[in-house]
């Protein structure tokens, strides 16, 4: 046992308490209030100097020691998410409909306790930026303070960040290089027809067998448009039109979800769906509009950055602290717009492999998840030997 963990362990009762109050009191995106005053109140009462208000609710903790020059960002993201925890918990949720039920609590208590060995040590020379972010699970809280000029305020050679993965033992450490998350877009699509009698439909332009046509069309961009090495997804999650079954219907309306592994590819999917869409529309007698809403870019990690990472977690626990052949995912993750601004690298904790809530291993955005308390030593050590060696004295 190092004596870095010792340490931390030590403090661990302090910030697993931390960590139920944060996951009792959630707060949707771009409201986390409550969250904000604690982390920055901490962060005061350790000697940061403490910025507010990017992203409306947003923290930047800051800490100068020595006469290095390198400067590093650490990322912890603080919402939760509107569903109705399940759990029955003693520090269950107490605001109804909403639950951290991505692990926002746990990657916040990470860092603040990171933050704390950190700042009572001192055993670093540089410039260490603790970034507290809101909104990652709705409205792009990482844009908007990159935006808002994050790195300009608070400038970085690199910025890391980490997530909890259920399914994936504690302790255990995920890295990958490249493209890593998928981008992230929603499409919404209006077919315009003609309606009718459901019994005289030669007389209608049927929006609804259009869109039947336009969901089949979209199967064929992935599977004959894209080459086969590249990933992507189209999901439609939405289908709206009609009220009965004799009436045909002037509008059909869909949502969709679309997501891809390289910038290449989403601008490809972007381009094809919507030739797709409007051309079965006018092949069937409707027109069709396509609202293309670009979300997330994909997380690309830099290899530089992932090498690094990668390295502090293998010279601390070897080759059984890595989690073998990670593969890239579709789901999505806003540190992408921070990764397009400062290089760096996202990165997996495994949450455990257990069914039951303090095992880890319900998966993320279920009413039954919980953050697993046992990862909280191990990522916050983490944190501190690669903030340690980022900033060590050269």
């Amino acid at each position: 046992m190092t004596d870095v963990l010792a340490r931390i362990l030590d403090m661990s009762e302090e910030f697993v308490a931390l960590r139920h109050r944060i996951h009792a009191r959630p707060e949707l995106s771009l409201e986390e209030h409550e969250t904000s005053n604690l982390v920055a109140e901490r962060l005061h009462a350790w000697g940061y100097e403490v910025h507010r208000g990017l992203a409306k609710t947003g923290v930047v903790g800051t800490l100068k020691v020595g006469s290095g020059s390198r400067r590093l960002g650490l990322r912890a993201d603080m919402d939760a998410l509107p569903i109705m925890e399940s759990t029955g918990l003693p520090y269950a949720s107490q605001r109804e409909g909403v639950m951290h039920a991505c692990g926002h609590d746990g990657h916040t208590a990470i860092l603040l306790g990171a933050a704390r060995y950190l700042a009572e040590t001192r055993r670093f020379s540089g410039t260490l930026n603790l970034i507290f972010q809101p909104a990652e699970e709705r409205y792009c809280g990482a844009k908007i303070m990159v935006d808002e000029g994050l790195f300009d305020k608070f400038p970085c050679d690199m910025v890391f960040g980490l997530h909890n993965r259920p399914g994936e033992p504690v302790g255990k450490f995920g890295f990958l290089p490249g493209s890593f998350m998928a981008s992230s877009d929603t499409v919404y699509i209006s077919i315009q027809g003609k309606g009718g009698h459901g019994g005289r439909p030669h007389l209608t332009s049927d929006p609804i067998v259009a869109a039947a046509h336009v969901v089949i069309a979209l199967q064929t961009i992935v599977s004959r448009n894209m080459d086969p090495l590249d990933t992507a997804v189209i999901s439609i999650g939405e289908i709206h039109g009609g009220t009965v079954s004799n009436v045909i219907p002037d509008v059909v309306k869909m949502t969709l979800s679309v997501r891809a592994l390289r910038p290449e590819v989403q601008r490809l999917v972007h381009d094809r769906l919507i030739e797709l869409v409007e051309t079965q529309a006018s092949a069937l007698g409707c027109t069709a509009k396509v609202d293309y809403q670009w979300g997330c870019p994909a997380v690309v990690n830099d290899p530089a950055a992932t090498e690094f990472a990668r390295q502090v977690a293998y010279d601390w626990l070897g080759e059984d602290g890595l989690i073998p052949d990670m593969r890239p995912t579709a789901g999505a993750e806003d540190f992408s717009f921070m990764l397009q601004a400062v290089p760096g690298c996202y990165f997996i904790v495994g949450n455990g492999t257990g069914p039951a809530h303090n095992t880890g291993g319900c998966m993320l955005h279920n009413a039954g998840y919980d953050f697993n308390d046992a990862a909280l030593p191990t990522a916050a050590t983490y944190w501190v030997k690669l903030a340690e060696r980022f900033l060590a004295e050269r």
